[in-house]
């Protein structure tokens, strides 16, 4: 489990550095859509794990997407914090 927590904060990190070099008014909307990705990993990695869904879905109790559900959720930190860095950077004058 440390190493998922690893590639969260190193994936946040770099949206951070990238999105040093992009305009401010890209990341409100980057923002929404990172909190809706992440919403979905976080989902389907319950599901996975047997604690949401219905019983019938080919996601419950199924190890495959607790993985998924995980990456899913950790590319949706990324984009937000990516939309964070964009909404905090200065102009340059």
């Amino acid at each position: 489990m440390p190493s998922n927590i690893l590639i969260i904060v190193g994936v946040a990190i770099v949206a951070i550095a990238i999105a040093y070099f992009y305009k401010r008014r890209v990341g409100i909307p980057l923002i929404g859509t990172g909190i809706i990705v992440a919403a979905f990993g976080v989902i389907f990695f319950l599901q996975g794990n047997s604690i949401v869904g219905p019983h019938s879905s080919f996601m419950y109790s199924n190890p495959k997407w607790i993985v998924n559900g995980g990456v899913i959720a950790a590319a949706g930190v990324g984009i937000i914090a990516f939309g964070v860095g964009i909404s905090l950077r200065r102009p340059r004058s």
